[in-house]
């Protein structure tokens, strides 16, 4: 069974990312696109019905995409990153942002970091969802490819590194931590970074550190881009304060980003 390598482990943690190629068959890749098209209301081979840049499809249950988020490849790539059983399978692939050619730009294309667990609610009883430096609810997102990702096809933008630098932002808020929009603002002050594109083959996979920070882009290409960014949830919180012979790659990576 393939394993991550040392150096894939090392460049998770000061990357950020790591990308899995044949994460699941091209297949099963195939049949998960063929529900998401029927999901979309579109018409694969009719461009003129591909009128919104981005359809987001819900939770989607079926056999094939749980079949894709549990193959042998990742579960021993999760245990490697986030600790021996300390994960949750997946059921869902959670939503689906497909991404069509489009002239008109998307409204979600903001640099930010996934936010991870509930809040309280304010005044207006909206729920304000929160990262905190233990990155309770959230070992893991995850960018599953359903359909092949070039260049030009929207691939999902990661600044290399930044899950160091919001580690070091989300130290002062503790427990607590921050919300989405609390953190996307401060993402102002970090220092640029290189980028790199979540591009790859359908059936690739990019298993990146729960503070990396990502945008979405608009798509210049031809082909829609089919693809599922779910989170990978722990079954306890981390915890950095543990001796560093028990700490999993995404503990060592937060400890990192605190210069510690």
């Amino acid at each position: 069974m393939k394993k991550l390598s040392i150096n894939e482990i090392s460049r998770f943690i000061n990357d950020g990312f790591v990308k899995v190629e044949n994460a699941f068959p091209i297949d099963l890749a195939d049949e998960c696109r063929d529900i998401l098209w029927k999901a979309t209301g579109c018409e694969r081979n009719n461009p003129d019905t591909w009128r919104q840049p981005v359809i987001r499809i819900g939770e989607l249950g079926l056999e094939p995409f749980k079949k894709a988020a549990n193959t042998h490849i990742l579960h021993r790539a999760f245990d490697q990153l986030v600790g021996k059983n300390n994960w949750i399978p997946r059921m869902t692939l959670g939503s689906f942002p497909i991404r069509f050619p489009s002239e008109v730009p998307a409204a979600d294309t903001g640099w930010h970091v996934d936010a991870s667990f509930p809040g309280p609610k304010n005044a207006d009883n909206y729920l304000h969802w929160r990262i905190n430096l233990q990155s309770k609810g959230r070992a893991l997102l995850m960018l599953f490819l359903f359909s092949d990702v070039s260049n030009e096809d929207a691939p999902t933008v990661i600044r290399i590194g930044s899950h160091l630098n919001v580690a070091k932002l989300l130290e002062r808020a503790r427990e607590y931590g921050l919300s989405f929009l609390e953190l996307a603002q401060k993402l102002a002050s970090v220092p640029s970074r290189d980028e790199a594109l979540a591009t790859g083959n359908a059936g690739t996979v990019y298993l990146c550190h729960p503070f990396i920070v990502h945008a979405a882009q608009d798509h210049h290409g031809k082909n829609p881009k089919f693809m599922a960014q779910p989170p990978l949830q722990p079954k306890m919180d981390f915890n950095i304060n543990r001796p560093e012979n028990e700490l999993c790659p995404v503990e060592k990576a937060i400890l990192k980003g605190l210069g510690k």
